[in-house]
């Protein structure tokens, strides 16, 4: 019995070459598609933030039979500052609850220049307003949250595109 020679199993340069030429085309395309699906993520994460602690100061409101104030805070221990530095929740001078600033990509504004919300003990907010958070980079206003606070004090999530990020 003579050893038998086997030809050499492997890739040609040309097969390798073809190969690393349409996973560099998959990832240019992927890449970009996870990016601004991760934007899109931190945008729901920011407004559920929103959300959350609008409806803690309602129910601490309720629970506790006192005013509860939600403002913009940039230290996150006393009001001052603008909604895009962060909030913090009070009832009386405890902080319940605060939040840190946005992202840098990221924008927040309340349509009327409050920087105070204010539930009452019945839950109703004393303070109407209306919050827009949007990417402000890379592309501007493509996505937006629109986070409204009814007159019962309750809050709601609006998703939008009309572009007024800046």
């Amino acid at each position: 019995m003579s050893p038998r020679i086997s030809a050499a199993q492997g890739f040609t340069i040309v097969e390798l070459m073809v190969a690393l030429s349409i996973a560099a085309i998959l990832l240019s395309i992927a890449v970009p598609s996870y990016s601004g699906s991760q934007l899109n993520s931190q945008l729901r994460a920011s407004a559920n933030d929103l959300i959350g602690s609008i409806n803690l100061a309602r129910s601490e409101a309720i629970k506790g039979g006192a005013t509860v104030t939600l403002c913009a805070s940039e230290n996150a221990e006393t009001c001052g500052g603008t909604w895009k530095q962060g909030w913090i929740v009070l009832r009386g001078d405890e902080v319940l609850h605060s939040v840190s600033a946005m992202p840098a990509a990221f924008q927040l504004t309340e349509s009327f220049g409050n920087a105070t919300l204010l539930f009452r003990s019945t839950g109703i907010d004393a303070t109407p307003a209306n919050f827009t958070l949007c990417r402000a980079r890379p592309k501007a206003g493509s996505h937006e949250r629109i986070v409204t606070i009814d007159a019962t004090g309750r809050a709601f999530v609006g998703r939008t595109s009309t572009g007024v990020c800046s």
